[in-house]
């Protein structure tokens, strides 16, 4: 909640002075609709309407860009001067294909920021999502294809558990994605929307650039460089505090400080805290266009966090056992893009280093989680065909990675090289079909073993406005290295993906509907001789490569960006029919973390005229399967559904170099009391039941951001 909230009313920042106007076409003179305008180094800029014209009012004088852009055409920039008067500026854009523009190879994935396919989420609809407490994982979780798990961290993907989606920035795994674990309560994302250009989440069949998941990747771009300006930011709200310096749009730091006493004295909630949840950190980021044709970005993080509660025990002389926990976490990345001189050839490279500690205090123990990743990864592009259409990729990557858990006298731990080889190419046949088969090589030293995995995706123009997508693939994954603790002899898990979609994007509204079914085979299985649900037990039974499922099902997404004026309205519907035999289940059954019913309903509305925005979500889950120690499985209990209400609000008030952002959220409006499951005695006769930390939650704060916030300085026009 800290610097991102301050920018959550973008559309509100201008004061109308100067009207630019005008009109975007093709070269043939046909009107493009819904093409972008954008006043470069501003927050400036409009939407051209079904006639491809456009206006919008700014307040910037001098010289500046003005942009035009649309998925399948070049995009063109002109320069103009803003004096006092209005101007009139025409775009005429060029097809970067013939007649393919509306031809995505898509299937499987929601995308954003990536100039070959639709824009679909970007980071102001993320944290403008009332439900989601801008959070970006949160707001996956209101996307068809994932399920709403109210008591832990992470993407549960189309019947896939959490361990089975990965987070990849700039192409590199992220190796502690989350805010360390605690028995049933969830962890945000370490990780600010506004860090990136946009959110690609792949439900399935995703990319061979790609590996180590069998269900889904969460793929995050960060942000290129932004103008010139310099601004400072300082955040206060009922979890901490903060602030943030930009200096010349290249290069911000920040530090914070958190501590969660605030929000626990207003809200009531079910924790029993020893030490209130507190924490320091500090990141730097630094996005520099080093020349015309080459770019450097970095980001790094470090916290430190500490706190320690009492959790429910069946100890029948205690009745509670202690949960202390210490994290410290280092994580940086860094990447490199040089376009050489023809413009065919594009050379991507990254080279990122994680560590985490976990020094925890359980049941009076000591114990410790240690994990650490560095990893290095280059990729090359060839451009080639009618208007550099069509591309090659491929590259490599290597890991190097330790793990460790430390528990009293028990102390496990290994080290694993990871590398891959990839190559894929995305080629059009016809004005109506592209096709993108990839193939991706894998290796890691724990398991001794590699593997060859082949993706198959295309995509058939039906219409003007619509098309249908296919994809296909198998995809590997190394077993939890609790299993890996104690047996390497194990080999890698596997799933099949076959995936249909259809969508239609017109007229500011989308229509998608997606069928799936995905075959696991491989799945580490246990040998206990009794069932035990407990999720956070150490496997203690004989381990093999036995396991099987499957999950099938379909997904529906509409999103109307123009029936409500200056809103948003989102409806989301998925249906999972999933079982598997893994881990110590007696065979195959519907995962207890899954739920066949997923429903959301996500309404925004932007008041310009007050800098007042608000938002409304509702999300529904049907309920889950419970399983209780020896079990029979003979019938089978499930949760009560799951259902909620959230509201958001904001306000901004802005003067000429500086603007305040107040923000209001409310989780759980009504007070819904919902179950997402029971942790019971080791007999079975006793259970307690898994609910949200807090029934109802409310949380609120501001943000004050001074500075030059718009404009460029002369050098900028020079370096341009």
């Amino acid at each position: 909640m800290k610097k991102l909230l301050l920018l959550l009313l973008f559309p509100f920042l201008t004061q109308a002075q100067i009207k630019i106007r005008g009109k975007i076409t093709d070269t043939k003179g046909e009107a493009l609709a819904f093409a972008n305008v954008s006043l470069l180094d501003t927050y400036d800029g409009a939407t051209s309407a079904e006639d491809g014209t456009f206006s919008f009012e700014t307040t910037e004088k001098g010289s500046f860009k003005l942009q035009a852009s649309i998925i399948g055409y070049h995009t063109l920039v002109k320069a103009i001067e803003l004096g006092a008067s209005d101007i009139a500026v025409d775009f005429a854009l060029k097809e970067t294909i013939n007649q393919l523009n509306a031809v995505v190879v898509s299937a499987g994935v929601f995308e954003a920021s990536d100039s070959k396919r639709m824009v679909m989420l970007k980071p102001l609809d993320i944290v403008t999502t009332a439900g989601g407490n801008a959070d970006i994982t949160s707001v996956m979780q209101l996307l068809p294809g994932s399920s709403r798990v109210g008591e832990q961290e992470g993407l549960f993907v189309r019947g896939g558990s959490a361990q089975e989606t990965k987070t990849v920035i700039d192409g590199m795994i992220v190796q502690n994605p989350f805010f360390s674990s605690t028995p049933d309560v969830p962890q945000r994302g370490r990780f600010e929307p506004f860090m990136f250009k946009g959110t690609a989440f792949s439900t399935g069949g995703y990319s061979a650039q790609y590996g180590q998941a069998l269900s889904s990747v969460l793929l995050l771009s960060t942000q290129d460089q932004l103008g010139t300006n310099t601004s400072t930011t300082a955040s206060l709200n009922l979890a901490g505090a903060g602030v943030s310096h930009t200096h010349k749009g290249w290069i911000t730091g920040s530090v914070y400080y958190t501590n969660i006493a605030p929000l626990l004295a207003l809200v009531k909630n079910r924790f029993d805290f020893e030490t209130v949840p507190q924490g320091i950190g500090t990141s730097l980021t630094i996005n520099k266009n080093l020349q015309r044709n080459s770019t450097f970005k970095l980001y790094g993080t470090w916290s430190d966090n500490t706190s320690a509660m009492n959790l429910p025990s069946y100890d029948p002389q205690e009745g509670t056992y202690r949960f202390a926990n210490r994290n410290k976490n280092l994580f940086t990345n860094a990447s490199y893009k040089y376009v050489f001189k023809d413009e065919t050839w594009v050379m991507n490279s990254g080279l990122s280093y994680s560590n985490n500690r976990d020094n925890l205090d359980i049941r009076d123990y000591n114990a410790d989680r240690t994990d650490e990743r560095t990893q290095a990864r280059v990729v090359f592009t060839k451009l080639f065909g009618d208007s550099n259409a069509n591309s090659f990729n491929f590259g490599g990557e290597s890991h190097y990675i330790s793990v460790g858990n430390r528990y009293n006298e028990y102390n496990f731990g290994f080290n694993d090289s990871y590398s891959a080889l990839f190559a894929e190419t995305e080629m059009y046949f016809t004005p109506k079909l592209a096709v993108r088969p990839g193939l991706r090589y894998e290796y890691t030293s724990v398991l001794g073993e590699s593997n060859l995995a082949p993706r198959l995706s295309l995509a058939y123009k039906a219409g003007q406005f619509s098309q249908f997508s296919f994809a296909g693939g198998r995809f590997y994954q190394n077993p939890e290295k609790e299993y890996l603790y104690t047996n390497r002899n194990l080999t890698f898990e596997q799933a099949d993906h076959l995936i249909l979609n259809y969508q239609v994007i017109k007229n500011k509204r989308t229509f998608r509907t997606e069928a799936f079914y995905k075959k696991y085979d491989r799945l580490v299985k246990e040998e206990t001789g009794s069932f035990d649900p407990d999720p956070y037990r150490f496997p203690t039974g004989k381990t093999s490569n036995t396991g099987n499922g499957y999950a099938r099902g379909f997904d529906v997404f509409f999103r109307d960006e123009k029936a409500i004026k200056n809103g948003d309205l989102w409806i989301t519907y998925s249906f999972l029919d999933t079982r598997r035999d893994f881990k110590n289940y007696p065979k195959q059954l519907m995962p207890s973390f899954a739920a066949r019913h997923n429903m959301s309903l996500v309404t925004k509305k932007f008041f310009t005229e007050i800098g007042t925005n608000v938002g409304v979500t509702y999300s529904f889950a049907s309920g889950r399967p419970v399983y209780a120690p020896a079990d029979d499985f003979s019938t089978r209990e499930m949760t009560k559904p799951y259902q909620t209400v959230s509201i958001m609000a904001s306000k901004i008030k802005q003067t000429r170099n500086s603007f305040l952002v107040f923000y209001f959220l409310v989780d759980n409006l009504l007070g819904r009391d919902n179950i997402f499951g029971y942790r019971y005695s080791p007999d079975g006769s006793e259970r307690y039941a898994v609910k949200s930390p807090m029934k109802t939650s409310v949380f609120f704060g501001m943000s004050w951001t001074f500075g030059k916030l718009n404009g460029r300085s002369k050098e900028a026009d020079l370096n341009f």
